[in-house]
């Protein structure tokens, strides 16, 4: 059983989900792709922070990925989604936020962009950035993140594990009235690889593996909310074939009992970091679907089992309590 630096567990550790993963369990599962948060936690007021996703470490702008967006419910602000579903491709870093920070983050990552070699004469970037409202816990309408913030992510960012729970954007959300936050997970589909980050800030009536769990105390009963899920690929997959991969991410949704209410923003951004081979689609697509589902249902799952009790804003939200979770799980399966 694995444990993590402060001894929180993963729900697989338990025995909770299962399935073929790469070595990290991660979005950074998928070759190439790297990671980088900056967390905020200061004072009594601020509990939020930035999560940006590289398909590569090079210039993007050059190096542009397929891509597409699958939208389930769109109460949010998704900036730069109408680009890459019109041209298939994304040419930015991804990058998650909360969402009065949006326009700010959008600004930085420009500068990182424009400031790159080869960009000396580019005159126009799509930038790519998604949100969650994190105003229950954080001083949202400070708008605390700022270019600082999202160069220390995205000089961060890297390869390998993947920090989850209380961190970047996930740092003031709220999942099914427990503390969220930021989840990712990976599965192995024949030879390629499905890696899938969550952002969770939604509701619902919660299943943890199959089981029904009671909401926490903090958050609408209606579901509202939001969550974003980022899904990268290393399977030559074009942008249609993208768009389904993205869509089948609302079923990892709804296996934990999300309930797509009319305040929830539900979205999803898939991507491939494949430049040849011939293109995956019709019956060998189908392992990459179910993967995606899979990947995102205990993407979701990390992001609560990992998340810590936290107060801000004059709110506190507790974590979900693993203990009694598992113990209830393994009653149920006659463990």
């Amino acid at each position: 059983m694995a444990f993590l630096a402060d001894g929180r567990k993963r729900p697989r550790d338990f025995g909770i989900v299962s399935g073929p993963t790469g070595p990290n369990n991660a979005i950074t599962d998928v070759p190439a792709v790297k990671v980088g948060q900056t967390t905020l936690i200061e004072g009594r007021n601020i509990r939020t922070g930035v999560t940006v996703i590289l398909p590569h470490g090079g210039n993007l702008f050059r190096e542009k990925v397929r891509a597409a967006i699958f939208v389930g419910n769109g109460f949010g602000k998704l900036m730069g989604s109408t680009q890459v579903n019109e041209l298939g491709e994304i040419e930015s870093p991804i990058a998650l936020t909360a969402t009065l920070n949006v326009p700010r983050v959008a600004d930085a990552i420009l500068d990182y962009m424009l400031d790159l070699p080869g960009n000396e004469k580019v005159r126009s970037l799509n930038v790519v950035v998604g949100e969650t409202n994190d105003g229950q816990l954080n001083d949202i309408r400070a708008r605390r993140v700022g270019k600082a913030e999202v160069m220390a992510a995205l000089n961060g960012a890297k390869t390998g594990s993947v920090e989850e729970g209380v961190v970047g954007a996930g740092t003031g959300t709220i999942c099914f009235g427990w503390k969220g936050g930021i989840g990712t997970s990976s599965r192995v589909a024949g030879s390629w690889t499905v890696g899938v980050l969550v952002q969770t800030n939604f509701g619902g009536a919660l299943r943890i593996g199959g089981m029904p769990w009671p909401s926490g105390k903090i958050g609408p009963a209606t579901g509202d909310g939001s969550v974003m899920i980022v899904i990268a690929t290393d399977a030559p997959v074009e942008h249609r074939e993208l768009e389904r991969l993205a869509a089948r991410a609302m079923w990892g949704l709804g296996r934990v009992g999300s309930s797509g209410s009319n305040g929830s923003g539900d979205y999803a951004i898939a991507f491939s970091t494949a430049r040849t081979g011939e293109a995956v689609r019709g019956d060998r697509l189908s392992p990459l679907l179910a993967a995606v589902i899979d990947a995102t249902e205990e993407a979701v799952l990390n992001s609560l089992f990992l998340a810590r009790t936290v107060e801000g804003n004059g709110v506190r939200v507790e974590a979900l309590p693993v203990d009694q979770v598992v113990m209830e799980w393994k009653r149920r399966n006659g463990q």
